[in-house]
């Protein structure tokens, strides 16, 4: 015989045959099995592998359907009817169980991103460029707004661009190992850039003329370091060439430069001096206004005419072009400009000297 189906909960089915009596205790383990799964599933993916292992093509529930083969055509209809009630059943669990996950889940996400608008704000502590990144591009933004181009090259330099293209006889004291850093082997003749001026003759080679560039980067020197000399440190190298250049258009793109760095009040003096890759050179001070202790003449960098040798190394007729150049140190700019009295602030990575600069870091 054949009890009406029940809800979950409900005492379960009982019915019996003659050919085939274990039918029903195998009907009522299946339900209570499959019950007992999907009350325990916590997330919808449980739940779904409940399903298939007690409602799907190979469970119990779906083995005790396909024996209704075996049974009598007269009791055949009375034990479908009871395995159709017994899979309703655990379809109605299924069902209602996927609604309560569905909620349970929906209320855990929406606590998950849940916004305290009453909490503090988290303070962030982005990083920032250092001064002398930010004052080497302030540099080369005063000539870029001249119509100047920046010039990139090789800190890892070939001797030819660092030394022979600049004029630079092979027995000058720069060209030895208590000036430079040679990188081995000998024989690849490369070393670590001792000035940007190796640009120069890179842009004269691959620039068409007129050539005015401006070409800021790191240098490198076996100094030693003390509050104003270090090993390793940034340059800016200015360069024009084009017909008819004098030392009066140098000595104007000089001064523009020095009020652009230390005020209106700011000029400079130009004293003789010797360099390979100038003729005639100069070394160039500027008159601080704003220096401790009263306004004085500083040194602030080299400059001059460019060599004809340099010209020719580059393939330029001297005959018919002319050129400047000059080069300062960013740092040295920095010390002067903001009253440093140490270059190894610079370097040693303390927040507090970027933060001298009104940098939030």
């Amino acid at each position: 015989m054949i009890d009406g189906g029940a809800p979950t909960g409900a005492p379960p089915i009982r019915w019996t045959t003659v050919s085939n009596p274990d039918l029903t205790t195998r009907l009522d383990a299946a339900v209570t099995a499959a019950l007992e799964a999907i009350a325990a599933a916590t997330t919808v993916a449980e739940l779904q592998a409940a399903k298939t292992a007690h409602n799907g093509q190979g469970s119990e529930l779906a083995s005790l359907n396909g024996s209704l083969r075996d049974l009598a055509p007269e009791l055949r209809k009375e034990a479908g009817a009871a395995i159709g009630q017994a899979r309703g059943r655990v379809g109605q669990a299924i069902e209602a169980r996927t609604g309560e996950l569905a909620v349970a889940e929906e209320q855990a996400r929406l606590q998950a991103e849940a916004v305290d608008v009453t909490a503090l704000a988290t303070h962030q502590r982005p990083g920032s460029r250092h001064p002398l990144t930010m004052l080497m591009d302030e540099m080369a933004d005063i000539f870029t707004g001249m119509g100047w181009e920046v010039a990139e090259g090789p800190e890892l330099e070939h001797e030819w661009y660092n030394f022979d293209a600049l004029n630079v006889d092979p027995d000058h004291p720069a060209r030895g190992e208590s000036d430079t850093f040679y990188v081995e082997p000998a024989s690849k003749h490369l070393v670590m850039r001792t000035q940007t001026s190796p640009v120069q003759v890179r842009s004269l080679l691959t620039r068409d003329l007129p050539v005015y560039v401006v070409a800021p980067g790191r240098t490198y020197r076996t100094d030693e370091i003390d509050a104003t000399h270090l090993p390793v440190f940034t340059q800016i190298e200015g360069l024009a060439v084009d017909e008819g250049i004098t030392m009066a258009h140098l000595r104007g793109t000089l001064e523009h430069l020095a009020r652009q760095m230390f005020g209106e009040e700011a000029r400079i003096r130009l004293r003789p001096n010797h360099f390979p890759f100038t003729e005639p050179s100069a070394e160039m001070d500027v008159w601080h206004p704003g220096m401790r202790g009263g306004p004085r003449w500083v040194e602030w960098g080299g400059c001059g005419m460019v060599h004809p040798n340099v010209l020719r190394s580059a393939g330029v007729d001297p005959d018919r072009y002319s050129g400047f150049a000059f080069g300062m140190g960013i740092e040295r700019t920095l010390q002067f400009r903001y009253q440093l009295d140490d270059m190894r602030d610079m370097i040693e990575g303390d927040v507090r000297f970027s933060e001298q600069f009104g940098m939030v870091i």
